[in-house]
């Protein structure tokens, strides 16, 4: 046997052990940055359990209340036929703040969304992804100071495409409140969040949105704008994905926050 010939089963041999390795971590990656995706679409078919901590500051005329919340917001898509998803999306807050109300502090739980979209398992002709459904306010505050002491009620739609490793669309939805405390402001507020965010094949998604709401009642805008990256990852198999982000309060009422917050986020994900 030659040098030639030996040089060349050698390379033969180290193929037939290397490449079957780098085809499954290929794969891994693919599969990683699919799952990253399908994160960023508020409709998708998968279980997802976020807990989203948030920190705000310069609250009030005087500028020196401050907030910190956590969010769990479980996603569940329960399916209806061949056709139809149910997605459940919750928002249960655990807040605690100091001067939000001068010279006051609080802790404990907010109130609740919980929004129902019924979204099309295929996407349009036009590969556009759609939802919409009812949208409930709970007055679940365990503080006065935490809570709108009101019901509430409205529409909810999300419509989105994702193109490569583009994900861009908006959520939004309306709330008339009802019921609960006569003395306590009614409810009417209006919430847009119009997002677009980039996943790499290594499973970072990079994400800008605003999460932007109007109160009638006092017609005045609330307009943060959020900058978030995150990476898809494992442990011990269970696909995790964690993130971090600052946010800027373009606009806000004069007792709410201002300047510069934060966020930092783990999402477990269970998919089918």
């Amino acid at each position: 046997m030659t040098k030639s010939h030996l040089h060349a089963f050698a390379v033969r041999l180290l193929a037939s052990g290397l490449l079957p390795g780098a085809m499954l971590a290929a794969n891994a990656h693919a599969q990683d940055s699919d799952l990253a995706k399908q994160l960023s679409n508020p409709v998708a078919a998968m279980i997802s359990v976020p807990f989203q901590y948030n920190y705000d500051s310069d609250y009030g005329a005087q500028r020196n209340g401050h907030r910190s919340y956590l969010n769990f917001q479980p996603v569940v898509p329960v399916s209806i036929n061949s056709d139809w998803n149910l997605i459940s999306r919750t928002i249960l807050p655990v807040i605690d703040q100091s001067d939000v109300v001068p010279g006051t502090s609080q802790s404990g739980i907010g109130d609740i969304t919980q929004s129902f979209f019924f979204s099309p398992k295929a996407p349009t002709s036009g590969g556009w992804i759609w939802g919409a459904g009812p949208v409930l306010l709970l007055p679940t505050g365990s503080e006065p100071e935490l809570s709108a002491r009101k019901w509430g009620l409205g529409p909810t739609i999300v419509v989105l495409r994702q193109q490569g490793p583009w994900t861009y669309g908006t959520l939004a939805n309306h709330i008339w409140g009802f019921g609960g405390v006569q003395t306590r402001q009614n409810v009417s507020s209006t919430f847009i969040q119009p997002f677009v965010a980039y996943t790499t094949p290594t499973a970072w998604t990079f994400t800008l949105n605003s999460e932007s709401s109007y109160d009638w009642k006092n017609s005045q805008w609330s307009v943060p704008i959020n900058g978030m990256v995150s990476k898809l990852v494992r442990f011990g198999g269970q696909p995790v994905s964690l993130g971090a982000g600052v946010r800027y309060w373009a606009e806000g009422p004069e007792n709410g926050p201002h300047g510069w917050g934060g966020r930092l986020v783990a999402t477990l994900l269970f998919p089918r």
